[in-house]
This record gives structure tokens, C-alpha cells and sequence, in this order.
């Protein structure tokens, strides 16, 4: 079919294009505490094991409303999931910022920002289950890509703006409470300007059976927790590199600042890119992007941007030379969120539990393969393991196979081209 309007030509769903906005908004409301509250929080007086633990309940909470937006958004439908995601993360914010950080009460700063942790997955990754089951499949890809540029653009590129700016401004706290803010502006968009009528085909809709079925799909269909598995892979890197990369950096001559200058356009380039392999997969075939692109590319320029440092003694612009190469291909993993719930004709919302798991359970296992192996192969040896991953997930999603062949991705192909 011949694109009639400039949505279509871009492969943007028209009909979802306040969600997406939406999205785009309340993930730069949750990034504003990227990258500074850490050390704000140490200059305060709390220890670094506090911080680590703070970081580690963070991600659990991730990793559990991550699993759940699938089951709720299928069951209970993407809106009430969306609501549960925004209310939690603003009684999370209160507490949190409110009663815990203005007097360093760590239990309550536990508690709280714990509960603000199931917060964004509940949001976005319900709006993520709402794109798989409201667009075709010969447009999937694009729209999940374009689901990840908005999301990444918020957290990591328009949320670090915007911290930097505020904090300047106003202040680290409050910076923090005007979170509240743009996340109830991102609602606003997502959730009431957003007309699209969404319809589970779940014949459990409602029901607490709902919330097995994110288990019991993978008995049913073994190749969605190989797709889990290689989601997992997928970010593992993104979250262990910023554990040992800034002091291996730092031997090697360059600052902290050179650093977070190469880490803000490495997701720079990831944001990009993951239009382009929205686009990319839809003409390609999403398994083929996913393996070559997204594994063996990822594998490949993961060891590149390691050894970069020591290759090219510490010059700056070598080294963001392969690290934009990896962030641009860590994006190569996007139709993975096209391939996997077109794996079941039914129940999409309870694949895409398993998929969403796989992306939340990263927070805290790239910082522990660190911790774990660090200390006896080292940095180098965290690098390969890291390499070896992405290499296995290329072996994994050769088993990832559509059913009938993968009659879908042939049409794809065809009408790609066309």
C-alpha cells in the first residue's frame, strides 16, 4: 500500500502519535536524576554501600513491574496498567524526595525509591504492549523503533539536558520534584489526548490468571524465553560499562568529563539508530537484524571500543569513533520487540512480559557480572565475557523462527521493496 501521510511515510502509527509523544515526555521527567544522584548523595554523607544498595532494590522493582506491565496491560488493558505506572511513580517521587533525601532517612529512601522503580516500566512498557497489538505487522519494526527512540531520547539524551540545565538553575532537589511534572505532562498526552481504542484478544482479561500466563507463554512457546534471554544480552553491557569503563578510561589518560562526553553520544547515536533499524528490519527481516546487526555487530565493536583506549593512546575522538559504532548497533536489537510477540497469535501481552523482564533484569546484572568477575580476570576479561554474550545471542536468535516459515517477514521483504 502506497503511504498517504507523512506518519506512514515515516512509519510512525498515526493513530498512536500522542502516545508516543507522551512517552517521549514522561521518560525525560524519570531521567532527571541520570548520572548525578550518586554522588550527590556520597557529597550528602551517605556511604557507598548505601548508594549500591539504593541502585540495586532500584533495578528489582524495575525488573518486577517490568514482567507485570505485560500481564496488566493484556489483562486489565494498557491505560489502567499506564495509570497504576504514573500513580506509583508519583507517591514514590513524594516520599522519596519529601521525606527521605531531606533528612537522609536511608530505610525510607529505600522504601520509596523502590516504589518509584515500578513506575516507568508499568508506563511505558504498557504503551509498548498497546504498539504490537495496534499496528501490522509489515510496519512492527518501525513502530518499535520508534517506541525506543522516544524512550531512550527521554531517559538519556533530553532528561541529561534538562538535569543539566535545572540543577544550575533551581537547585538538585528540586530538580527532582520538577520530575513530577513532566511525567504528569507525558500522562497527559499517553493517556488523554491519546484516543486509540485498545482490545485485548486475552480470553483471562481481568482475571488474576492473567498474571501466569507470563510464565506458563513460555511452556507454550520455548522460543519467547529464547527471545527473553536475548534481551537480556541485549542492555547487559549498557548497565556494566559504566561500572569499570570510567576508571580504565581514566588509565589511559582521559577525564571524567571526556568520558561522559563519549557516553552521552554513544546514546546519541543509539537513538538514531534505532529508527533506521526499525526501518532496517522491516525490509531485511527482524531476525537477520537482530543476529548480525544487534549480536555479532554488538560482540564485535564491544571489544573495538574496549581496546580503543590502549590502541589509539587515550585520543578522544578514536576512541568515540567505535563507541558511537556500538551504541549504534546495541540498536540493532529493536525488531526483537516486533519478532517476539509475533511468535503467538494470541496472548501478545503475555510475551511481550517476557520481553520486558528481559529488559529490566539488566539494571542489576551487568553491575553484578562486574562485581563478580572483575576482581579475578579483570577489566579485559569483563569485556570478553561481555563480547561472548552478544555472540552467544546471535547463536540464540537463529532458533527465534517465525511460525510458517517466517511467511510474515517474506511479505515484509516484498513490500519493502516495493
Amino acid at each position: 500500500m502506497t503511504p498517504t501521510t507523512p506518519f506512514d511515510r515515516i512509519g510512525l502509527p498515526r493513530h498512536l502519535a500522542w502516545g508516543y509523544l507522551g512517552i517521549l515526555i514522561f521518560m525525560m521527567g524519570d531521567g532527571v536524576e541520570q548520572g548525578w544522584l550518586s554522588p550527590y548523595l556520597l557529597d550528602r554523607g551517605m556511604t557507598i554501600q548505601q548508594s549500591a544498595s539504593l541502585f540495586t532494590v532500584y533495578g528489582i522493582t524495575i525488573a518486577i513491574s517490568s514482567w507485570f506491565s505485560g500481564v496488566l496491560a493484556e489483562g486489565y488493558g494498557p491505560r489502567k496498567a499506564m495509570l497504576m505506572g504514573i500513580l506509583l511513580y508519583v507517591i514514590g517521587t513524594v516520599g522519596f524526595v519529601g521525606l527521605g533525601m531531606e533528612s537522609l532517612n536511608f530505610p525510607v529512601m529505600l522504601l520509596t525509591y523502590a516504589v518509584r522503580g515500578f513506575g516507568y516500566p508499568l508506563f511505558a512498557y504498557s504503551f509498548l504492549v498497546w504498539i504490537t497489538y495496534r499496528t501490522p505487522e509489515n510496519a512492527l519494526g518501525r513502530a518499535v523503533g520508534w517506541f525506543w527512540f522516544v524512550f531512550t531520547g527521554g531517559l538519556n539524551v533530553f532528561g541529561a539536558y534538562y538535569s543539566s540545565w535545572a540543577i544550575e538553575r533551581i537547585g538538585y532537589q528540586n530538580t527532582l520534584w520538577s520530575s513530577i511534572f513532566w511525567v504528569s505532562v507525558g500522562a497527559f498526552f499517553a493517556l488523554v489526548l491519546n484516543k486509540d481504542q485498545f482490545h485485548s484478544t486475552g480470553e483471562a482479561t481481568g482475571k488474576a490468571k492473567e498474571l501466569l500466563k507470563g510464565f506458563t507463554i513460555i511452556r507454550e512457546e520455548p522460543k519467547v524465553l529464547i527471545g527473553g534471554i536475548v534481551r537480556i544480552i541485549n542492555t547487559t553491557a549498557q548497565f556494566a560499562f559504566p561500572v569499570f569503563l570510567p576508571t580504565y578510561m581514566a588509565e589511559h589518560g582521559l577525564s571524567t568529563q571526556e568520558w561522559l562526553w563519549i557516553w552521552g553520544t554513544i546514546f546519541t547515536s543509539n537513538i538514531i539508530f534505532n529508527l533506521i533499524f526499525g526501518f532496517v528490519g522491516d525490509r531485511l527481516g527482524w531476525q537477520n537484524t537482530i543476529m548480525w546487526f544487534g549480536g555479532f555487530g554488538c560482540g564485535v565493536s564491544t571489544l573495538l571500543f574496549y581496546y580503543s583506549p590502549a590502541l589509539f593512546e587515550g585520543n578522544f575522538w578514536l576512541i568515540l569513533i567505535p563507541g558511537i559504532l556500538w551504541g549504534g548497533l546495541l540498536a540493532g536489537y529493536v525488531p526483537l520487540s516486533a519478532l517476539v510477540p509475533s511468535l503467538v497469535k494470541e496472548e501478545k501481552g503475555a510475551a511481550m512480559a517476557i520481553l520486558n523482564l528481559g529488559a529490566g533484569l539488566p539494571v542489576f546484572i551487568g553491575p553484578a557480572i562486574v562485581g563478580l568477575f572483575i576482581g579475578s580476570i579483570g577489566s579485559e576479561g569483563v569485556a570478553w565475557t561481555l563480547a561472548i554474550l552478544y555472540f552467544v545471542s546471535t547463536v540464540l536468535t537463529r532458533f527465534i523462527t517465525l511460525p510458517q516459515a517466517s511467511a510474515v517477514e517474506t511479505e515484509m521483504v516484498r513490500s519493502g521493496q516495493e
